[in-house]
């Protein structure tokens, strides 16, 4: 909501790139803090992930 509400005081091509780039950067961090979290207790390493490289995780099994 706090979105929509942010785009009706200006809906600008540049304010949403804005708005995108901020988005992405926090969910990139999410993301990283993560992973480092999942590496350093051993649940991810270079063989999990090169076991993940080429698996379709969006297929059905």
């Amino acid at each position: 909501m706090h979105l929509l509400k942010l785009f009706s005081f200006d809906g600008s091509e540049s304010r949403a790139l804005e708005i995108k780039n901020v988005l992405m950067r926090y969910f990139q961090n999410r993301l990283d803090e993560e992973s480092d979290r999942l590496w350093d207790e051993g649940v991810l390493n270079q063989e999990r992930l090169d076991q993940l490289r080429y698996k379709d995780l969006h297929a059905k099994e």
